[in-house]
């Protein structure tokens, strides 16, 4: 099959209503005004994708939007910024998943609707439309939970031979950390972790030893080190970028900002050094505006920023 898209993305859409400045939620019986709240387009898989075709890249999305406004308004942004949603599809019976998000300067809480999003699973994935990407992002793992829906699918891509894989794992809210990831590594072609994942699941003393340790089986280990930027590690070779400094407002979607920024210089074949460039320039622009893809550049943008923050 042609390849038809760069990208092939299936996981969680949703809208994220943010509500910054809140100190504390109203007591019962009462009502607080407050200056701003703002609707985005939220789900780490959909920002990603969204962040991958501002950069000009051809993504498709494969979920569930309700048929409801929420699910059109999501429809009409996928399409505005170049994202194939044939793949997306409109869900009979459950409404869009909605987070609300109350933000300050120190800390976040969120209220969640999962909706469509509730029982999203990779076996779900349309392996027969995999053959038109060039590349597949994975998101989503929760390591024992769905450890074995993970395995199977990805043997499934890896045979396939012409697609190439990167897989950001979600977090472990049952503290497990499950070993058995490593059995995944060696058909992900791009691993992206932050630190804490990282020394959790290789029980390593220091990052870099955690990162090399994966790298040993993955094609490549890159680790999201906040702040202070990122670092990869390929073939036993490690290379470290800082991060951009900015003056965040909000958060939401920083990682999975830098994972398309890391991938877009991936598939351009970039080196590696311009792949952290690219993946610390889209998180750290992602985090200037309210929302997780408002603050996100495009392709002239991120090549701008990057001339002008050189190192």
């Amino acid at each position: 099959m042609q390849k038809k898209w760069d990208v092939f993305v299936y996981g969680d859409v949703n809208i994220d209503l943010v509500v910054p400045g809140v100190e504390r939620l109203p007591d019962p019986g009462t009502e607080v005004d407050v200056p701003v709240m703002e609707t985005f387009v939220g789900g780490g898989a959909a920002l990603f994708t969204l962040g991958i075709a501002k950069l000009g890249l051809t993504p498709v999305f494969q979920g569930s939007v309700g048929r409801d406004m929420y699910g059109v308004y999501i429809r009409n942004l996928f399409r505005a910024l170049g994202v194939d949603d044939t793949l997306l599809s409109d869900h009979e019976t459950k409404k869009t998943g909605i987070s609300i998000s109350f933000t300050t300067e120190r800390d976040r809480c969120f209220l969640t609707y999962r909706g469509t999003n509730e029982g999203l699973s990779l076996k779900n994935m349309d392996l027969d439309m995999l053959p038109g990407a060039r590349h597949v992002h994975v998101t989503g793992y929760e390591g024992l939970p769905n450890h074995a829906e993970y395995l199977d699918v990805l043997k499934k891509i890896r045979a396939m031979g012409d697609v190439t894989v990167s897989f950001d794992v979600g977090w472990d809210g049952s503290g497990v950390w499950y070993e058995g990831i490593f059995e995944l590594l060696p058909m992900i072609d791009v691993l992206f972790m932050n630190e804490t994942e990282c020394l959790h699941y290789t029980r390593a003393a220091d990052v870099e030893e955690g990162a090399k340790r994966l790298a040993e089986s993955a094609g490549m280990a890159v680790i999201k080190l906040g702040k202070r930027g990122a670092m990869a590690v390929k073939d036993g070779e490690v290379w470290r970028m800082p991060g951009y400094r900015v003056t965040a407002v909000d958060t939401t979607g920083a990682g999975d900002s830098f994972n398309a920024g890391f991938v877009y210089g991936y598939l351009r074949g970039l080196p590696m050094e311009d792949c952290l460039r690219c993946g610390n320039g889209c998180g750290a622009l992602s985090v200037t505006k309210l929302g997780g893809n408002t603050g996100f550049p495009t392709r002239a943008e991120l090549e701008n920023w990057i001339r002008d923050h050189r190192d």
